[in-house]
């Protein structure tokens, strides 16, 4: 593998897009982003951003019309000599038609009350910077950026 020489390490992990995985990516990049020796505070916004992608993954990874219940979730993280780090999380689920909408605080697709509609609002709250691509029924694609201190 090439690698540009401002990246400092990459890592990559798929798994099942069920509820039980959220923990697992939570941990591993967790562990992962270790190696840049964060603040406490720095390791706990990764993971709680982290956590809200990977939960809208869960909910959303399937394709409406197909008999497919799960999907996966493709997570990527790039740790880079100046401490930024980039994580990327996708799926090739049922996708966002209004992007725009769904970053709006309270926007939820579920016909229940028991989502929030608050992962958006907590990614950008804990983050840097979050980019958004979607295209329905073809997946979402986030990008979670943040700038380590010292």
């Amino acid at each position: 593998m090439k690698r540009n020489g401002n990246i400092q390490n990459e890592f990559k992990l798929n798994v099942p897009a069920l509820s039980i995985n959220e923990g697992i990516c939570r941990a591993a990049v967790g562990a992962f982003v270790s190696g840049l020796n964060p603040t406490l505070e720095e390791l706990a916004d990764i993971k709680c951003a982290l956590s809200e992608a990977v939960t809208n993954c869960i909910v959303h990874a399937y394709r409406q019309g197909t008999d497919e219940q799960v999907g996966e979730i493709y997570i990527a993280v790039t740790c880079y000599c100046d401490r930024r780090v980039k994580i990327t999380v996708r799926d090739e689920g049922c996708g966002i038609e209004d992007i725009e909408a769904a970053r709006a605080p309270l926007f939820t697709t579920a016909s229940s009350e028991e989502r929030s509609g608050m992962g958006f609002s907590v990614m950008e709250h804990f983050t840097d910077k979050v980019r958004i691509w979607s295209v329905p029924n073809r997946g979402t694609k986030i990008t979670l950026l943040k700038q380590l201190r010292g």
